[in-house]
């Protein structure tokens, strides 16, 4: 029986070099890679040899005929792919070449390449990873996070109830244990070292700081209390340090979700999920606490496009149907037929279902767009009206979440583009917008790149293009040179931000937050207060001295 891809499909592609008979599709050599929901095998070529399941840092691979949930689903989905999409050259003819990290090169490379990179998320440790472990170069990586903690949107941005998904953080650990990677954790680019000091000591610097803001309605009443950005709740349910504090008013009986991708599907499941199976997950305790006491029983999520249309990838919204407790309905009319999507199907499927007695709902509202937010005070409603009728229409809610985009914000001192949100860049290279001359020495990976698009695993292709394209320029003699060492470096951030952690400390941090979590019977415990993360890993360098 062949092997499936399932819901927790991260899109890294590992599992593409290592298949022998080639059926592991699209490629990243292919056009659709970029924009597919997830990777597909090919029931009629795999060999059940298992290959991809070992190397699956998410462990989204499982045998076709395994208990995995809604494992006929996949199948089906798995083999769809290839209905729609016939392979027309033999096995081998789309096989993607192996990643930049292990392919090897004739030609003599100039030694000692020296790249500083800000940020920890998914794009920061893939870039990493390319450069230390090539053989045909000896790099070494200076990586810069802010936080005392390091993950980026593996651990504040993937929902708490998608632990599978999580565990991609083994492979960043793997990194960072790498020979020439050095950590400075609790450092800001800007406040404690500038840019021009990461130069100074570095060939290059990669930006990799994600995409921090959001994108607005541009409606009336956005501002008031009770109307945030998804991206805000996100944060604070993942015990961001930034968002710990934060507090929202969860005492009304509807909330509404505007957007239908899959940070909307997040929110409004965690909205209604049963405190019980929240908490045996890694989600913040403050946010546990807030969501026990909630009054949400319904939560609206609102398409102002019709659903064929939805932004949400067809493996989570398979999922949403199965939760216990909680009714997934569609209010309206959904096309059907044979060649209709799996996801416009499943759409179907909901439309038809009736609400349960007692059960809590999430409700898609396809075809509205938002006008207004009322309230006296605090949001009370929100005005919509229908694309096609015109008619306007008001939904009582007391939350109001936008899901309508992830958005980056200005680098200083680095050309920005406005309209996309990114720092301005060919391939990965910062470029001068008017010219289209390459700003020496500065290079961007992940959504401050390409935009907020993507799963996990594109970064990983997103980081190689950069990576390529610095190795072109460190081959070609277009870097300076460092004037001074990284040891240098390091002196200079200890005296400037004493508080300072290293790679050690951080995975000091991380084992006691996975035994406390051991403890209650779940993934981790999470420290939110940058402070306390300090002393954890103060305490455990004085364990160390001790033994």
């Amino acid at each position: 029986m062949a092997y499936i891809v399932t819901q927790n499909c991260c899109n890294d592609a590992t599992c593409v070099a290592v298949c022998p008979v080639d059926c592991i599709h699209p490629t990243p050599a292919e056009r659709d890679y970029t924009s597919a929901e997830m990777l597909y095998i090919d029931p009629a070529t795999c060999i059940d040899c298992g290959a991809c399941a070992d190397v699956c840092p998410v462990d989204a691979i499982v045998p076709g005929d395994g208990i995995a949930p809604d494992i006929d689903r996949y199948r089906d989905i798995n083999a769809g792919y290839f209905q729609r999409n016939p392979r027309t050259a033999g096995p081998g003819a789309h096989v993607q070449p192996l990643p930049l990290a292990i392919a090897t090169s004739g030609a003599a490379e100039p030694p000692a390449l020296r790249v500083a990179i800000v940020g920890s998320g998914p794009s920061a440790f893939y870039a990493a990873e390319e450069l230390l472990a090539r053989r045909d170069i000896a790099a070494e990586v200076t990586m810069v996070e802010r936080l005392p903690v390091a993950g980026g949107l593996v651990r504040f941005g993937v929902a708490p109830d998608h632990w599978h998904t999580k565990t991609v953080d083994r492979v960043f650990g793997r990194t960072a244990r790498r020979d020439g990677f050095t950590f400075h954790l609790g450092v800001e680019v800007g406040r404690d070292v500038s840019i021009d000091e990461l130069l100074d000591h570095h060939h290059a610097v990669i930006h990799a700081s994600g995409a921090p803001g959001d994108r607005r309605l541009g409606v009336p009443g956005e501002d008031l209390p009770g109307s945030h950005a998804a991206r805000e709740f996100v944060s604070w349910y993942n015990g961001h340090p930034d968002h710990a504090d934060r507090a929202f008013d969860l005492s009304a009986r509807r909330a509404v979700v505007v957007g239908t991708g899959n940070v909307a599907l997040d929110v409004a499941r965690i909205l209604v999920s049963d405190p019980d199976t929240l908490r045996r997950t890694d989600i913040a305790d403050h946010a546990l606490v807030a969501l026990e006491r909630s009054g949400i029983e319904e939560v609206v999520v609102l398409g102002r496009r019709g659903p064929e249309h939805a932004a949400c990838t067809t493996p989570e919204l398979l999922a949403l149907g199965s939760l216990p407790g909680i009714d997934v309905l569609v209010d309206g009319d959904v096309p059907e037929g044979q060649d209709v999507s799996i996801k416009l199907q499943l759409l179907a499927d909901y439309s038809r279902r009736e609400p349960t007695p007692g059960n809590k709902r999430i409700v898609f509202r396809f075809g509205r767009t938002p006008t207004e937010l009322g309230g006296d005070g605090q949001v009370e409603s929100l005005r919509v009206v229908d694309t096609e009728s015109g008619e306007d229409e008001t939904i009582d809610c007391g939350l109001v979440l936008r899901a309508v985009g992830y958005r980056g914000l200005p680098i200083a001192g680095l050309p920005f583009d406005d309209a996309t949100g990114t720092v301005a860049n060919v391939g990965g290279r910062v470029v001068e917008p008017e010219s289209g001359h390459a700003v020496t020495g500065h290079y961007v990976a992940g959504w401050i790149k390409r935009g907020a698009t993507g799963v996990i695993g594109t970064n990983r292709y997103c980081a190689a293009q950069t990576v390529e394209a610095l190795l072109d320029d460190h081959r070609a003699g277009r870097l300076t040179s460092p004037v001074a060492q990284t040891t240098d470096l390091t002196a200079l951030i200890r005296a400037r931000q004493p508080a300072a952690l290293s790679g050690a400390d951080w995975r000091a941090i991380d084992r006691f937050e996975r035994e406390r979590g051991r403890e209650v019977g779940r993934p981790r415990v999470k420290i939110v207060d940058p402070q306390a993360a300090v002393e954890v890993a103060r305490a455990a360098r004085g364990t160390a001295k001790a033994h």
